[in-house]
C-alpha cells in the first residue's frame, strides 16, 4: 500500500521540531515536505504526532525455539511494533542455539513466516554457548547471522575469546560481549551492596562486569575488531569503556532503560521483577551511566527485553530467573522521566533508539529520509497512561514499572511501508 503521512511533527537537525507529510511508495519513503500531492494514496492523519525512524533494539530475546511459553517470534515482534520497534536484535539464547547452518536457517524461515517486523538473528561464539569450542563464523555470517554472541554467559578463556575476535574481524562481522567473570559472581542474585547486605542475599560485585570488559577491550585491541560490551551497568565499566574509546579501540556499549532509570535503592523488598542480570546497582553506578549516555562513551539505548511466566518470577529472589520485559515501555519511561526533566533532549533520546545502534553496526536503518526504508513510529507525546502489564501484547508480564504514570506513548508503527501497529487497531 502507499501512503501519505499528512501533517506529522518531526525533530530537525537543530532539534526543532517542524511539521512536514511524508509519501511512502511500497517498501520507500519517496518525499518529504510540506502539504505533498495526495496521488493515489491512502492518508494517514498525523496532526499533533512525532514521527521518528522506527526504534532499533539490538538486545532482545524471543526465546523462540525452545521456550516459546515465555515468547515467541510472533508474539515478541508484536510487542515490539506496539512499542515503536521496527528493527530488533534477537539473542542467540535459545534451545536449539543458532550455532550451524541448520539451526540458523531453522530460525530465519521462522522469522520469515512469523515476524512483524525486521528481526536480526545473533549466531553464537562458541557451539551451545558451552564456551568450548568455537563456531564456523564464516557460514553463519553468510547464512545471516547478524553478529555473534554468547549473551547471557561470557566466554571465559581469554585465548578462546581472542581468536574469536581474530575471526570475526576476518569477515567483517562484530564480537558482542555479555561480560561476567564466573568466578566473581558467587552464585548472587542482586548487585553486592546495600540490599544484598540488608536482605542477606548472595550479591554479584561490580567487577565482576568491569574486569570482563577490562581484558576483552585489549583483545579486541590485539584482533582489530569492533567490539560492542551488553547492557553496561557499573561507574567502573564506563571508565574502562572510556579509556578504551581514547585510546582508539573499536569499542560500542549499549545501556537499558532499566539501569538508567533504576538502582538498588528502588529494589521495594524482595520482588523478583526487579532482579535482571547485570543486576540494579547503587546510585552512583546509575549517574555514572546517565553521564556515560551523554558525553558518548555509552553509544546507545537496548532493552535487553527478557520475558518470562508469572510462574518461573514467583519462586523468590534467589531462586527466579534473571530479566524483565522492556519492549512496550521504553520510550514512554525514558520520555517522561529524562526529556520531560530536561535531562535529555528529545533528539538525543530519538538518536539513541535510531540512529546511533544503527551507525556502530553499520546497519541502513533507524533514519528517515528519502530512498530510505519506509520504517517508521507515530508517537503522543501529549498521551498519559500507566503502565499495566495486563495490557502487553508480550507473553512476559515482568516488569518492574507497573503502575509508572508515563507519556509519550506510540500511535502508531509502520514497516516498510506497511501499518503493522496502530493503537485501538490492532492491540489484540
Amino acid at each position: 500500500m502507499n501512503w501519505i503521512i499528512r501533517n506529522a511533527n518531526i525533530i530537525n537537525e537543530n532539534g526543532e521540531m517542524v511539521q512536514i507529510d511524508l509519501k511512502v511508495q511500497g517498501n520507500k519513503i519517496t518525499a518529504m515536505g510540506p502539504e505533498l500531492a495526495s496521488g493515489d494514496h491512502e492518508e494517514f492523519e498525523a496532526e499533533g504526532l512525532l514521527i521518528s525512524p522506527g526504534f532499533v533494539d539490538l538486545h532482545v530475546h524471543l526465546r523462540e525455539p525452545g521456550g516459546e511459553h515465555k515468547e515467541t517470534i510472533k508474539t515478541g515482534t508484536a510487542a515490539a511494533a506496539k512499542g515503536g520497534f521496527t528493527t530488533i536484535a534477537a539473542m542467540p539464547n535459545t534451545r536449539p542455539v543458532p550455532d550451524s547452518e541448520e539451526t540458523l536457517a531453522a530460525l530465519n524461515e521462522k522469522i520469515t513466516e512469523t515476524a512483524s517486523i525486521r528481526v536480526l538473528p545473533y549466531a553464537a561464539i562458541t557451539e551451545r554457548q558451552a564456551g568450548k569450542k568455537l563456531n564456523d563464523f564464516k557460514t553463519l555470517k553468510e547464512k545471516g547471522g547478524f553478529a555473534f554472541t554468547d549473551d547471557g554467559v561470557g566466554v571465559q578463556s581469554a585465548g578462546m575469546m581472542l581468536e574469536a575476535m581474530k575471526q570475526a574481524a576476518g569477515i567483517g562481522a562484530s564480537i558482542v560481549a555479555h561480560c561476567e567473570e564466573n568466578t566473581l559472581i558467587n552464585k548472587g542474585a542482586v548487585h553486592e551492596g546495600k540490599f544484598s547486605r540488608k536482605h542477606e542475599i548472595a550479591g554479584i560485585p561490580s567487577v565482576c562486569e568491569a574486569v570482563h570488559i577490562a581484558r576483552d577491550v585489549l583483545l579486541a585491541e590485539a584482533a582489530g575488531v569492533h567490539y560492542h560490551v551488553c547492557h553496561i551497568s557499573t561507574k567502573e565499566s564506563v571508565r574502562v569503556v572510556r579509556d578504551a574509546k581514547r585510546a582508539g579501540i573499536n569499542v560500542t556499549a549499549e545501556v537499558t532503560p532499566h539501569h538508567l532509570l533504576l538502582c538498588e535503592d528502588d529494589i521495594p523488598g524482595l520482588d523478583p521483577n526487579f532482579k535482571m542480570n547485570p543486576p540494579l546497582r547503587s546510585k552512583e553506578d546509575k549517574e555514572a551511566l546517565i553521564e556515560g549516555l551523554l558525553d558518548g562513551t555509552i553509544d546507545f539505548i537496548a532493552t535487553d527485553h527478557a520475558p518470562h511466566t508469572k510462574a518461573e518470577k514467583s519462586e523468590g529472589m534467589q531462586l527466579a530467573p534473571f530479566g524483565i520485559t522492556g519492549l512496550e515501555t521504553a520510550f514512554p519511561l525514558l520520555y517522561t522521566n529524562f526529556v520531560d526533566k530536561g535531562i535529555f533532549t528529545l533528539k538525543q533520546l530519538i538518536d539513541w533508539m535510531t540512529v546511533k545502534p544503527s551507525k556502530a553496526f553499520n546497519l541502513p536503518f533507524g533514519r528517515l529520509e528519502v530512498g530510505g526504508e519506509a520504517d517508521f513510529t507515530l508517537v503522543n507525546l501529549s498521551e498519559k497512561k500507566t503502565v499495566d502489564p495486563d495490557q502487553f501484547l508480550s507473553k512476559g508480564k515482568n516488569t518492574p514499572f507497573k503502575g509508572w504514570e508515563c507519556k509519550g506513548w506510540p500511535a502508531a508503527t509502520f514497516y516498510q511501508g506497511s501499518l503493522v501497529w496502530e493503537k485501538g487497531g490492532n492491540e489484540e
